[in-house]
């Protein structure tokens, strides 16, 4: 069975097109680099993704600060994860890389800020 992807490692974004049977790829064409068929055959077996969302701010300059987790999660358990984070209210000061929230949903994974919020003033 052929498969179509595009690949997100890299900024090349490469078409791939990948032969598969029985799960093992056969063939790969249109990866530019060995990530390529790296990510094709991750999305085959265990599709893994990140997350960049906000979460509420009590008290800051701003009213949500921008976070993403520090660790890909499974790909099925993105809703579950957005979820929990919608549900985090932090409090000002927060720094670039404050952990937000640990462990979240017992992946193993941390909500990290990425941007910095100062007290209101």
């Amino acid at each position: 069975m052929k498969k179509l992807f595009t690949c997100i490692i890299c900024p090349n974004g490469c078409e791939i097109a990948v032969e598969v049977e029985n799960n093992n790829i056969n063939k790969v064409e249109g990866a530019l680099c060995k990530k390529g068929r790296e990510y094709v055959n991750q999305e085959l077996t265990n599709p893994q993704r990140n997350i960049a969302t906000s979460v509420k701010v009590i008290n800051g300059d701003l009213e949500i600060v921008s976070v993403r987790l520090n660790k890909n999660i499974p790909k099925d358990r993105i809703f579950e994860v957005m979820e929990e984070i919608k549900k985090i209210e932090v409090k000002a000061p927060i720094k670039i890389g404050d952990v937000l929230k640990t462990n979240i949903v017992n992946l193993n994974v941390d909500v990290i800020a990425t941007k910095n919020i100062d007290l209101k003033v």
